[in-house]
């Protein structure tokens, strides 16, 4: 068997790290109600209750004033005057309607890792990554939050300092769509006919979220003098499409463990879940690029976000009939020009899926399944194929008896991503007795690791709970996986 250490620290989850985020909603008689309370306080007792709400929050957060002003500005619709507010009560309104929630209280884990696009001043021999990982707070509701550190050559990590405040990022107001895309996307759902067709004829080839709604509100109109029934199905399907392509974007001067990638979108109002990310370098720079869950509290899609700078977001829909299930890692380059992606569609084996276009995908082809006791439930990646001289290193998760998780690992070919050419017959990790305990317990979990020097360093899960770091020579790995394929 090949030797695995576990090294550097754990992440721990830490329920003291909190953001501030809309409290609600209420149903606007009861928003009213709330509002003509706080109206009804003297000057004296509005600026009391507010320099209470400083004394308690103001220093838990980075610029919670300016979040409560924007509060505001979404409840102004419910004021019955017109009379203009002081500051003080505009931001003692905002703070009755907004809470503090615990990004992590519940836990930290499945962690992706890339190298840092910032490598200036790292010692030689080492490397400055990015990690991205699943934070759990209440309401079991998934976020992405990031970490930092170096990593040496004698393989010790040094993580940076964690900031104590957590901030969300702004979301871009009026995006841009590119109709021939946006409508591809649209007959994707079933959607292109009838109310979307007109919807879409009225708009030209780059439109705005703005002139998108102005378009359904028009047509919309025209149908209420029809006889066929108003379309909701396709009204909703459009705007529903058009939130779930989204930018974010957060202030350069935030360090990087400040920032969190809260569920923004009708897709992932429940969640964002387990990003698996990849360096891809397509001809026109280098980005990192993520699959990852959405969850809306009854279905589970995949979708894809793109940065170039860990500063602003692109968060895309993915289409087509193989866009199913979880669990998607991409390839960090074309293979035979192609976009190639590994899936697991039917929750049990795993699938190589080829595409012209990173956004759609509509052909699927087995590659792995279920061969050993301890994959016997099902197989799954963990995180994007590493390229090696020997071919596509894949780590894997099994999952066995008593729904118990560990890590295991496959090769593919490197011209052909089909053909397996290796593969451990034994797990390359389990749970030890220290990490059984958790959320979920007797899980061992990654989302992507990458090559240091002469070791393969794999950030993991613990029982679904904290994460640590594992570490494994690569060339006993490559020949332990090859051997177990001679080996049968």
């Amino acid at each position: 068997m090949v030797k695995v250490e576990r090294i550097g620290p754990i992440l721990q989850p830490d329920p003291a790290r909190v953001m501030a985020r809309p409290f609600g909603p209420f149903n606007e008689a009861r928003a009213t109600r709330i509002l003509a309370r706080v109206l009804s306080l003297t000057d004296a007792q509005a600026a009391d209750c507010l320099a209470q709400v400083r004394e308690l929050f103001q220093g838990r957060h980075h610029q919670l004033e300016q979040a409560f002003l924007r509060r505001f500005e979404d409840l102004r619709r419910h004021l019955f005057i017109d009379d203009p507010l002081t500051e003080p009560r505009r931001l003692l309104i905002g703070a009755y309607f907004t809470q503090e929630y615990s990004v992590e209280s519940a836990a930290l884990f499945n962690p992706s890792m890339v190298w840092h696009p910032d490598q200036a001043g790292v010692p030689p021999g080492a490397r400055r990554f990015i990690l991205s990982l699943r934070s759990i707070g209440e309401g079991h509701l998934s976020s992405i939050t990031f970490r930092s550190g170096i990593i040496g050559p004698d393989r010790q990590i040094r993580l940076d300092p964690v900031s104590p405040f957590v901030t969300a990022p702004r979301v871009l107001e009026d995006p841009f769509y590119h109709k021939p895309l946006f409508e591809r996307k649209l007959r994707e759902m079933g959607h292109c006919d009838g109310f979307a067709a007109e919807v879409l004829a009225g708009l030209g080839d780059l439109f705005t979220m703005t002139e998108l709604r102005e378009a359904v509100r028009t047509i919309r109109g025209a149908y209420r003098g029809r006889r066929n029934p108003e379309p909701d199905l396709e009204r909703h399907a459009i705007i529903v499409l058009a939130e779930s392509n989204y930018e974010v974007f957060f202030d350069p001067a935030s360090p990087l463990s400040e920032r969190i990638i809260f569920p923004h979108s009708p897709t992932e109002i429940n969640g964002i879940e387990d990003a698996r990310w990849v360096e891809m370098d397509d001809g026109d720079g280098t980005q990192y690029t993520a699959t990852y869950t959405a969850y809306d509290g009854r279905v589970t899609l995949p979708q894809l976000i793109t940065t170039c700078d860990f500063l602003s977001f692109k968060i895309t829909t993915l289409n087509g009939p193989q866009v199913q299930d979880k669990g998607m890692a991409l390839f960090p380059r074309r293979i035979n020009g192609h976009f190639a992606m590994l899936s697991r569609q039917d929750g049990e084996n795993i699938y190589l899926m080829l595409s012209d276009a990173l956004a759609f995908w509509y052909t699927r082809e087995l590659v792995i399944k279920p061969r050993y006791p301890w994959e016997f439930v099902q197989l799954g990646n963990c995180g994007s194929p590493i390229e090696t001289p020997e071919g596509w290193l894949v780590l894997s998760h099994g999952v066995g008896a008593m729904r118990r998780y560990t890590l295991g690992a496959f090769l593919l070919a490197l011209d052909d991503p089909t053909r397996l050419i290796g593969r451990l017959r034994e797990p390359l990790l389990a749970p030890d007795p220290a990490e059984r305990e958790g959320y979920v317990p007797n899980v061992l979990y990654s989302c992507g690791s990458q090559v240091h020097g002469e070791h393969l360093i794999i950030p993991y899960a613990m029982s679904d709970w904290a994460s640590g770091f594992a570490s494994v020579r690569l060339d006993e790995l490559l020949d332990e996986l090859k051997a177990g394929m001679a080996g049968g």
